[in-house]
């Protein structure tokens, strides 16, 4: 009985110790705005497409990641329907293990993770897990609009 009791507690701690972690999976959280002035970062996200001419949806992805084939779907979805805006925004996919310096400037602990910058290259967004196509629009179209 006692093992059975001891069963029960460790599942329901591993459950809430889940609960907790995943609590801001899928969530778009405001960044800090850092801007491309750093020029170690500059060059990185240059390298890759961001170069603040416009804004820009970066996910980092990789073959053995099964989540980012959906925000793989979402960003295109979203992206495709902003195309017409004045700023359309870039969709730019990045494999996580062919750019492990960038991950590392940009604090990637998980994958997937997708960052937002708007056309001044700021970052503005940053969503780690599949984010919602409403609110990734919702995200993103005042930053096309932007003249």
């Amino acid at each position: 009985m006692i093992q059975l009791t001891i069963l029960a507690v460790v599942l329901l701690a591993a459950l809430a110790v889940g609960v907790l972690l995943r609590r801001r999976d899928g969530k778009i959280r405001a960044a800090d705005g850092i801007d491309l002035s750093d020029s170690a970062r500059a060059q990185l996200l240059a390298s890759v497409g961001v170069t603040g001419a416009g804004p820009a949806v970066l996910h980092f992805s990789a073959d053995w990641c099964g989540p980012c084939d959906a925000v793989r779907r979402v960003v295109a979805n979203v992206t495709d329907q902003l195309a017409g805006s004045p700023q359309p925004p870039q969709d730019i996919e990045v494999d996580i293990d062919a750019e492990p310096a960038l991950a590392r400037e940009l604090n990637v602990l998980s994958l997937p993770t997708t960052f937002v910058f708007d056309i001044e290259g700021r970052e503005r967004f940053r969503i780690s897990g599949v984010p919602k196509a409403t609110d990734l629009h919702s995200a993103l179209e005042p930053l096309t609009t932007a003249a």
